[in-house]
């Protein structure tokens, strides 16, 4: 393969998963480690993916792209996770919808319930639930960014009005120390708000948000009540788990298998 077409492939997974490893992208490619971390290395200096130790995520990362181009991301592992959540939830529940892919799946996957209370501050998932009008939708007030979440202090003083049966979390990185990160502070506090509003925290993140890296401090997963994810966690994370009583949901999607 030449290496024009590796790197517009590269650039095209990035923007899709949002991050990409080193590892994964040497097994799509069937190159060395070296050979890609070249490639990683030069399409860094064009601006074109944003470098990370051990992989690679897109140059925006800190910002989602726009809703129109990443609707169609949704992949298996991701719904896996969201038709997982939404059997957790009973008809008849409160719930908060936090920003992210993720918790859009999830509220495709919520299109068949019941009776919902839904508080959310993103725009795409509002629009998505608008769709069964059996629910009771209702939009934080705020900033709101061009990928359709709504941020700011407003935010936060209107979601802690509530008190909800549920959290549907999205998160952008979790460290080995069980540490959940993201990238843009003002996104943090909102997510704070969630929780501390929140009887039962579902955390829904697919197996990518173990390797990217991210600098913001939210909380720690012994914080959450129940992790969601389409493979699992490494060590590490398994025995955070175990110790502090988080349920850990597998999600596997129909084309995974364990080995």
């Amino acid at each position: 393969m030449k290496q024009s077409i590796r790197h517009q492939q590269i650039v095209e997974l990035v923007t899709q998963r949002g991050y990409i490893s080193t590892e994964d992208l040497v097994t799509v490619f069937n190159v060395t480690s070296q050979t890609i971390r070249r490639d990683l290395n030069e399409l860094a200096e064009q601006n074109l993916i944003r470098r990370h130790h051990g992989g690679a995520a897109s140059p925006s990362t800190s910002e989602n792209s726009d809703y129109s181009e990443r609707k169609s991301f949704f992949s298996n592992e991701k719904q896996a996770i969201a038709q997982r959540a939404a059997a957790l939830i009973k008809n008849g529940s409160s719930l908060f919808i936090d920003i992210g892919t993720t918790p859009e799946a999830v509220a495709y996957a919520l299109l068949g319930h019941q009776n919902l209370r839904i508080v959310t501050n993103n725009l795409n998932a509002a629009h998505i639930l608008m769709k069964n009008p059996d629910f009771e939708i209702t939009i934080a007030g705020g900033n709101l960014r061009s990928d359709g979440g709504i941020i700011g202090e407003a935010t936060v003083d209107f979601i802690s009005q509530f008190r909800l049966d549920y959290c549907i979390l999205g998160i952008s990185a979790i460290d080995e120390d069980g540490t959940l990160l993201d990238y843009d502070f003002h996104e943090v506090q909102v997510k704070r708000a969630l929780m501390h509003s929140s009887r039962n925290i579902l955390l829904v993140a697919d197996h990518s948000k173990f390797s990217r890296q991210a600098i913001v401090r939210l909380a720690s997963l012994n914080d959450v009540d129940t992790l969601l994810t389409d493979a699992p966690p490494p060590q590490k994370i398994m025995q955070l788990l175990q110790q502090h009583n988080v349920k850990l949901e597998l999600c596997l999607a129909q084309h995974q298998t364990l080995a």
